[in-house]
């Protein structure tokens, strides 16, 4: 048996008893989509699999780096750190390539129970359910931009993380000369994730020094959350394993454009039938997908900081660098916050390309696909579509994002189509923790300020 045929607790079993496995890795996402997690033995893994895991919510309240954010209950140690139930997730089981067979096995866990509302898979899988309570199955691919140096995690660090070397002096926009430098790297991430089960359709360089975008293939509901998590864990691992180190950071340098996380998202029936093109419209598109453009158009700005959940993430929101600055959609047009693609029935779809390299794959989805669904449900009708360069023209009103980070969380918290979409608890909880990391970076002070004003303010 593979890892790939694994469907339930009786066939992960099976696998651990064929592979002879000491030691297996299991992991869950956290509020980021940082995968947390321990080697468990064979016998533990029995037992998970039998009365599921124990896990501190706490998970749920950690910024980068540990830092505790402010919570609310449940999530703020009142009740001691307690662990709380995950359930093991066997069908999710893929091979970790550079472990020992003893100890190449990965599966993911989810909270169960109350602390489901607040967990970024759960919430997706609500979402999903919904679509499947509406007669629809949503597919997604997800497209990641990162930033690769000839860094050590060390050097980086103790370099404070300025003045890195790039791995890449040049701008080289899928340049195959440079793909053949680096045949090492890609053909090392291209096993990498076929030993995984996470399927590439695409990688190459971007457009900029030591930039690189892959492509994952479409997948059905949460597998497509899945794997955009594990490829952003082990391309950052893969990575640090050679030598190098990676950023998948929504604007890491003044300098450099943004990283976006952008996702193409389609829906069919039940029946696997897309319903997304009508051959009598004359635009191509049927009202399910107008309706779905017009959602997630109506509820981007109210839903950003699912899609740019940090403070560093609303730098990327600026004109000039192929990022998105406002709720705009148009045909074919990368200028915009919404790129719809007509086509093939099988193709028709739209490409959303607010989200950044930063966000957690579970979230974004689940507001790209919540926006969506409540659009079909509400009939809400797209505006106008944009042409030419949007940067150029003036925004509709209605249409602009938040200003500040600040701006997006009031704008979230204050969403009644959240709340009906995620539920009370997890908007307070999400709310309470972004607003823990925009007070503490509120109080930074920054090099671009002491320049600024040190000697004659």
């Amino acid at each position: 048996m593979t890892p790939q045929e694994v469907e339930s607790a009786d066939d992960m079993r099976r696998l651990v008893e064929e592979r002879g496995a000491k030691n297996i890795t299991i992991a869950m996402s956290d509020m980021h989509g940082l995968l947390r997690g321990k080697y468990i033995s064979r016998d533990k893994l029995l037992s998970v699999l039998e009365n599921g895991w124990g896990m501190p919510p706490l998970i749920l309240a950690l910024d980068f780096d540990d830092v505790i954010m402010s919570a609310p209950e449940g999530l703020d140690g009142s009740d001691g750190y307690a662990d709380v139930m995950a359930r093991a997730l066997p069908e999710t089981c893929c091979e970790i390539p550079w472990e020992s067979p003893e100890r190449n096995l990965l599966m993911l866990a989810e909270f169960a129970g109350e602390m489901e509302a607040l967990c970024p898979r759960g919430i997706y899988r609500k979402m999903a359910q919904k679509a499947a309570d509406m007669g629809f199955q949503p597919y997604h691919a997800c497209e990641l931009e990162f930033t690769m140096f000839e860094e050590t995690a060390k050097s980086a660090h103790d370099k404070d993380y300025r003045d890195l070397t790039l791995a890449t002096p040049l701008k080289t926009y899928e340049v195959i000369q440079r793909q053949a430098v680096w045949s090492e790297f890609y053909n090392e991430l291209l096993d990498c994730f076929d030993t995984m089960g996470v399927a590439v359709e695409t990688a190459h360089e971007e457009m900029g020094p030591g930039f690189l975008e892959v492509s994952l293939a479409p997948q059905v509901g949460v597998k497509a959350a899945d794997n955009a998590v594990l490829f952003k864990t082990y391309t950052k691992a893969l990575a640090q394993r050679m030598g190098r180190l990676v950023t998948f950071m929504a604007r890491w340098s003044n300098d450099a454009d943004g990283q976006s996380g952008h996702v193409h998202i389609s829906l069919k029936n039940l029946a696997g039938e897309p319903v997304f093109r009508d051959e009598n419209s004359e635009d191509t598109m049927s009202d399910t997908m107008r309706h779905f453009l017009g959602g997630m158009q109506a509820l981007m700005p109210e839903l950003l900081i699912m899609l740019g959940p940090n403070l560093n993430s609303f730098k990327r929101f600026v004109p000039g660098i192929f990022s998105p600055i406002a709720a705009t959609w148009g045909y074919e047009n990368r200028t915009c916050a919404l790129r719809v693609i007509r086509g093939a029935a099988k193709s028709q779809r739209i490409e959303c390309r607010t989200p950044g390299a930063d966000a957690n794959p579970y979230l974004s989805l689940a507001a790209l696909l919540g926006a969506g669904l409540y659009g079909i449900e509400h009939k809400i009708e797209p505006t106008a579509p944009m042409q030419g360069n949007v940067y150029d023209q003036e925004i509709p009103e209605g249409q602009h994002f938040p200003d500040s980070f600040r701006a997006g969380i009031e704008r979230f918290r204050a969403s009644k189509a959240a709340r009906e979409l995620f539920g009370d608890c997890f908007v307070d909880a999400y709310a309470i923790t972004r607003d823990s990391q925009e007070r503490e970076f509120r109080a930074i002070v920054t090099d671009a300020e002491l320049r600024r004003f040190f000697e004659l303010a």
